[in-house]
């Protein structure tokens, strides 16, 4: 979330690389919130949740049975957030289904001693439960169930940008330059309507890691742990409390927590698409 967190996902394989991100905050008060609906820094309630008709809400244990009772075999991913899981429900009830069958997800379940928590874990259902592009990852649904913190998205299939650029391995095979170039397009129009006056939402994480292929390589931006509302005069944007990973944002907004909203991110955004990084 930024998974929140920042999480390496991996392609359909038996194998599991993961690793964590590094993330900086800077002072403790941020004075910008989402609209009327400010997320508080301590939520712990289901009214916290900006509603929407489209998220479904899961039960622990059936989340548990579709991952196989979150076998480490099932793993695609893990960062600060905590492991993500590979799991099949029904396309229909949304109850768990035997393994192979039904509808493929990925379930991301929160590390309570991780380096994120509840205020991200909330911020990612209330930014893409709101948020629809083509180029956004899907929010299926969310598990909110005593202790239990878990998010269900699309499965990608072709897992990271960042494990095709920088692994080799039969699961991870070198991009042509007609690929990438349809990666880079792909993760330049989510981060455009992010952008844009319908959504006025600043990333703050945008990476390889982040960056997430479907089975057509079409790149679709996950990750919404850190993101923040952009300004409402649509030319800047000031924080007190300065949040990202280390090397992919950008160093103005990194150094003062002002950073001009239009081409926030943008500027990493081809070098990072051609493995400069």
């Amino acid at each position: 979330m930024g998974s929140c967190f920042s999480v390496r996902i991996r392609a359909d394989s038996p194998r599991h690389n993961g690793s964590n991100s590094r993330y900086v905050s800077v002072d403790t008060k941020d004075t910008s919130s989402r609209s009327s609906n400010a997320i508080p820094l301590t939520p712990r309630s289901q009214g916290e949740i900006l509603e929407s008709s489209s998220l479904k809400t899961f039960g622990f244990i059936d989340l548990r049975t579709a991952t196989r009772n979150f076998r480490p075999d099932s793993v695609l991913g893990e960062g600060g957030f905590g492991c993500v899981f590979k799991g099949w429900i029904d396309e229909h009830t949304f109850k768990a289904a035997k393994p192979g069958t039904g509808m493929v997800i990925a379930v991301k379940r929160l590390n309570q001693e991780g380096l994120q928590g509840h205020k991200e874990w909330l911020t990612e259902i209330n930014y893409l439960g709101q948020l629809y592009h083509p180029n956004l990852v899907k929010l299926i649904g969310y598990c909110l169930e005593d202790e239990h913190r878990l998010l269900v998205y699309e499965f990608m299939p072709r897992g990271s940008l960042e494990n095709h650029l920088f692994r080799r391995s039969s699961y991870f095979q070198p991009l042509s330059w007609n690929l990438r170039m349809k990666v880079a397009l792909g993760a330049a129009k989510g981060l455009a309507y992010l952008h844009s006056p319908e959504a006025k939402v600043i990333y703050r994480d945008f990476k390889t890691s982040n960056i997430l292929l479907d089975k057509n390589y079409n790149a679709k931006l996950s990750d919404f742990g850190l993101a923040k509302d952009g300004p409402m005069d649509g030319k800047s944007y000031v924080s007190t409390r300065v949040m990202g990973t280390f090397g992919y944002a950008a160093p103005e907004y990194m150094a003062t927590g002002i950073a001009l909203f239009t081409n926030f991110h943008s500027v990493i955004l081809f070098p990072i698409i051609l493995g400069g990084y």
